[in-house]
């Protein structure tokens, strides 16, 4: 820990990690590996498994209004514990507390291909047209990488959803060089590689 990472914590307390990333990117996946390796995930239950999410979402409804909710209070009794927020939203976490994100990337074609899925199952539509979706996806990518890089209360690591399929041990043991204390082994036997159902051509 640098100097100004202790700084933050001694001031600003525990950190909240936070897993993050597009929908539709492995971020259910990723709570999923924390819960099994020991820490304490922050969720509602309200959205339940489906067949989208077999395994189940690991949401909170409070996220969605981050940007617009001035009471964030909640988030501070989350320091410790993980919370699922997708990357649109990274900028609306208070300043003045320090988080510890794990951030799921995706091959955007995957990404798109299981997003049309979902709406098609659910009898839902969006006429963005996909190379537009695409250009979307790769703008808010850039900001996220920017401001993570760049705010203070933010350290991160990038976890590729399809290499964490293929070799859980390595994602669960760079995970852990994040958030201190998880059992590795653990949330590498919660991976389901047959959840891998959308893959890019190679």
């Amino acid at each position: 820990m640098n100097g100004k990472s202790l700084w933050r914590r001694l001031r600003y307390g525990r950190p909240i990690v936070v897993v993050s990333g597009l929908p539709r990117s492995g971020t259910s996946m990723a709570m999923r590996m924390l819960a099994a390796g020991g820490m304490e995930i922050v969720t509602d239950g309200e959205r339940q498994a489906d067949e989208d999410n077999p395994r189940g979402y690991y949401e909170d409804e409070r996220v969605k209004d981050l940007a617009n909710e001035p009471d964030k209070s909640w988030l501070r009794a989350s320091k410790g514990r993980a919370v699922k927020v997708i990357s649109f939203l990274l900028k609306d976490l208070p300043p003045n507390l320090n988080y510890k994100v794990v951030l799921m990337r995706r091959d955007l074609t995957e990404v798109l291909a299981s997003q049309r899925k979902m709406l098609n199952r659910r009898n839902e539509t969006d006429d963005t047209p996909d190379g537009r979706m695409m250009e979307l996806w790769q703008d808010q990518l850039w900001r996220v990488n920017y401001l993570l890089r760049h705010a203070p209360q933010f350290e991160w690591i990038e976890i590729d959803y399809g290499e964490a399929l293929r070799d859980p041990e390595a994602a669960a043991t760079r995970i852990a060089g994040l958030v201190d204390g998880l059992n590795e082994r653990a949330m590498a036997e919660v991976v389901d590689p047959s959840l891998y159902r959308n893959r890019a051509e190679t």
